[in-house]
């Protein structure tokens, strides 16, 4: 626990500069945050709202409701079978678990248990990246290069310490900040230092994805595109969960979480999945798990559904709507996963020696 990975190759920094996905540099990065006021991109879909209230990109009709999916009435048939697809991917599962979906291109969305709380373990990491990020726009300053080098480990290689290391230098207020900007209305950060205890929901999990994918006015583009460029390179061993079943046409950008504890282990992924036209976002939680592969199993039945479904579909020209996300590095295939806790170690107080004069506390 709390022990720093190996930095790869690709972590190596020349000259304080990273390149990430197609050619953004962190000189070029990060960038004031937008002034006040409306433009063509700085309002995501489903749930980002224009200053009107009306939303910025709502069906043209009333969505329709199928199980536990709603849809624009010309995908109603999608949401029906991706709705029987996660029911009985979830049937007869004896953890608890909690799944979010949404695709840009159909306006599909999924909701099961999406406001049940659960432990974040390491999927809380992509929130202190985004709060970091975040930071910076309002700084106006690029990220160091100890702060790319710490977040590089932090998402590819869920690395505790560099996780310990940004919570920290981010600060409970601004993550507290960056949750109310986000509209992560149902996360509650983890106390004493115990980020991995942060208590998370597949609703507000969802709205991190969308912020990561679609255009809003809480993080520019670059910023959008630097941690999604790092979800889309993390090390083999952790690529289980939501990308599971992904289509070889698509790019795969995860983050996954696993703890245990007293009461079984903790298991979540969530994955954007984007390619040219469109992009596709799956957030899936679970806890009370026997073993840590019984929570990864129940994750890619799931995912494998929702890929399959969505990979199907052909999607009405009319109803495209672009993902508008930078391209980034091609994912390798998943491959066998590694254990690793995602809880940190706070730093003990300090004991003082026998020499010294200072009183106890």
């Amino acid at each position: 626990m709390g022990m720093r990975a190996l930095v790869t190759a690709s972590a190596v920094l020349a000259a304080g500069v990273v390149t990430v996905g197609a050619g953004v540099t962190a000189a070029s990065m990060i960038k004031p945050a937008a002034r006040a006021g409306r433009s063509a991109t700085a309002v995501a879909t489903r749930g980002w709202q224009d200053a009107d209230g009306s939303g910025a990109l709502a069906a043209a009709t009333a969505p329709v409701t199928e199980g536990i999916c709603t849809a624009p009435p010309a995908y109603a048939r999608l949401a029906a079978r991706l709705s029987v697809g996660i029911k009985d991917a979830l049937l007869d599962r004896d953890d608890r678990h909690a799944v979010t979906v949404y695709d840009t291109a159909t306006q599909v969305s999924c909701h099961a248990n999406s406001g049940e709380h659960f432990d974040s373990a390491s999927i809380v990491k992509a929130i202190i990246l985004a709060a970091l990020l975040r930071w910076h726009q309002e700084t106006g300053a690029p990220l160091s290069s100890w702060e790319m080098a710490e977040a590089t480990l932090m998402i590819t290689q869920s690395d505790n310490d560099a996780a310990t290391d940004l919570w920290n230098e981010v600060g409970m207020s601004r993550l507290q900040d960056f949750l109310d900007l986000a509209k992560m209305d149902q996360t509650r950060l983890g106390q004493g230092g115990f980020w991995g205890l942060t208590q998370v929901t597949a609703h507000d999990e969802l709205r991190l994805l969308e912020l990561l994918t679609v255009p809003n006015s809480v993080l520019t583009p670059a910023s959008r595109a630097y941690q999604l460029g790092l979800m889309a390179q993390v090390i083999p061993s952790q690529r289980w969960g939501t990308p599971a079943g992904a289509p070889s046409d698509v790019t795969v950008h995860v983050k996954n979480g696993w703890l245990p504890d007293g009461s079984g282990w903790h298991v979540n992924s969530i994955g954007a999945f984007t390619a040219k036209e469109r992009s596709y976002l799956i957030a899936a939680l679970t806890d009370d798990n026997d073993t840590e592969q019984e929570g990864i199993d129940t994750i890619e039945a799931v995912a494998r559904v929702v890929h399959l479904d969505l990979s199907e579909i052909k999607i009405i020209p009319g109803a495209r709507l672009a993902a508008n996300v930078a391209p980034s590095l091609t994912s390798p295939a998943p491959s066998p996963w590694a254990v690793v806790p995602a809880l940190p170690t706070p730093e003990p107080a300090p004991v003082p020696s026998a020499t010294s004069t200072t009183p106890a506390p």
